[in-house]
C-alpha cells in the first residue's frame, strides 16, 4: 500500500523547511501528550481507590442508619417518626469551587457539617426514641460522605473523558499526523534530488553542446 503523504504540497526547499518544523513540533506534542496521558490515568486509579473505599463507607452507614430508622418505627410508630423528622432543621452549607489536575478543571466541594444535640436538630427529648438520635447522627454522617463521594466520582467522570481525548490526539499524532509529514518530508527530499540531478545533467549537457560549437567553429 502506498505510504500516505500530505496532500497540495509543492516539493520545493521552502516547503522541506516548513514541514521539518512542523515535524519537529509534532514530534514534541506527542512526547508531552503521553507524558499527559499517562499522568492523568494514574491520578484516575489513585482517585478510583478512594472511590471504592467511600462507597463502602456511604452503604455501611446508610444500612446502619436505615436499621435504627426501622427500630424507632417500631418503638413509636411511623407518625411519631414523620413527626421528628419534619421538625428537622436543615444543617448542611455546600460551597462548590474547582482546581486543575494535568489542565482538567474538576470540582472541589466544601461542606460544613457538625454533630447536632437533640435540640438543635429541633424535635423534644420526651418524644423520641434514642434509636431516632442515632439514625439522625449516621444520616448527617452519610450526607457528609456523598457529598465527597459525589465529588470523587464527578472528579473520575472529568479524567475518564480527558484520558479518552488525550488518547485519541496520541494515537492521530503517532498513526497519522507524524508518518505523513515524514512521509512527505523524504518525499520532497527524494523530488529535490531528483531535479538537482537532472539539472547536473542538463548543464553536463549544454556545456559539451557548447565545447563541440567552439571546437567546429575554431
Amino acid at each position: 500500500m502506498a505510504q500516505e503523504m500530505i496532500e497540495g504540497i509543492n516539493p520545493t526547499r521552502m516547503e522541506l523547511l516548513k514541514l521539518k518544523e512542523r515535524e519537529k513540533l509534532a514530534v514534541k506534542g506527542h512526547s508531552l501528550l503521553k507524558e499527559k496521558r499517562n499522568a492523568l490515568i494514574m491520578e484516575f486509579f489513585n482517585i478510583l481507590e478512594k472511590v471504592k473505599g467511600s462507597r463502602e463507607n456511604v452503604a455501611k452507614n446508610l444500612e446502619e442508619a436505615y436499621q435504627d430508622l426501622t427500630a424507632a418505627q417500631v418503638s413509636m410508630g411511623d407518625l411519631a417518626v414523620k413527626k421528628a423528622a419534619m421538625a428537622v432543621t436543615e444543617s448542611v452549607d455546600v460551597d462548590i469551587d474547582s482546581r486543575s489536575i494535568m489542565g482538567v478543571v474538576v470540582p472541589v466541594v466544601d461542606s460544613e457539617t457538625h454533630e447536632r444535640t437533640i435540640v438543635e436538630r429541633g424535635y423534644g427529648f420526651m418524644d423520641t426514641s434514642v434509636k431516632v438520635d442515632e439514625a439522625a447522627k449516621k444520616f448527617e454522617k452519610s450526607v457528609q460522605l456523598i457529598i465527597e463521594l459525589g465529588e470523587t466520582e464527578k472528579t473520575i467522570m472529568l479524567l475518564a473523558s480527558e484520558i479518552e481525548s488525550t488518547k485519541r490526539r496520541v494515537n492521530a499524532l503517532e498513526h497519522i499526523i507524524i508518518p505523513r509529514l515524514q512521509n512527505t518530508v523524504k518525499y520532497i527530499e527524494m523530488r529535490l534530488e531528483e531535479m538537482e540531478r537532472e539539472s547536473f545533467v542538463r548543464l553536463k549537457m549544454v556545456k559539451k553542446s557548447m565545447e563541440s560549437e567552439e571546437a567546429v567553429n575554431g
